[in-house]
């Protein structure tokens, strides 16, 4: 076998553009979980305002906890959360952006996973049927690819 190489994609050519990604995650839970959430009655805290706090600071963070990511110029990250009945469910979506010469896919996608993880870390203690996922990439735009989005 020969060497192998490992090395972050070289962006010096690229243009600078505005880029976005959206993506999203979902928390199963029960429901009574859910309900507790709701009304603000979980121990730790307010599990929305830190798992909103979580996935901000784990878009900046990204090239730190992923390995070949390149630290991009974040001018925004929104966190939206809804509550789903059928079945009990959070779901959590976030969309990064910013001008940069590479996309924010991995800064969405790791800040949608560090809200679903502090949501499980701060209910872990009252429900441990909890199921992540799936966590996807919704959208992104900008650069020569231009416009993605999932198709439902």
């Amino acid at each position: 076998m020969g060497e192998k190489k490992v090395h972050m994609v070289d962006v010096t050519e690229k243009q600078n553009t505005h880029r976005t990604s959206v993506s999203s995650g979902l928390i199963r839970m029960t429901a009574p979980t859910l309900e507790l959430v709701r009304k603000g009655k979980i121990d730790k805290g307010d599990v929305i305002t830190v798992a909103h706090i979580a996935a901000i600071n784990s878009a900046k963070m990204t090239p730190t906890i992923i390995p070949l990511c390149h630290p991009l110029n974040i001018t925004g990250v929104d966190v939206t959360f809804d509550f789903e009945e059928d079945p009990p469910s959070i779901r959590v979506t976030t969309e990064v952006k910013g001008y940069d010469r590479t996309g924010y896919e991995m800064e969405a996608m790791t800040a949608a996973m560090a809200a679903l993880l502090t949501i499980y870390d701060m209910l872990k203690p009252v429900d441990d049927s909890m199921v992540i996922g799936p966590v996807l990439l919704e959208s992104k735009s900008g650069g020569k690819s231009g416009e993605w989005r999932r198709r439902k």
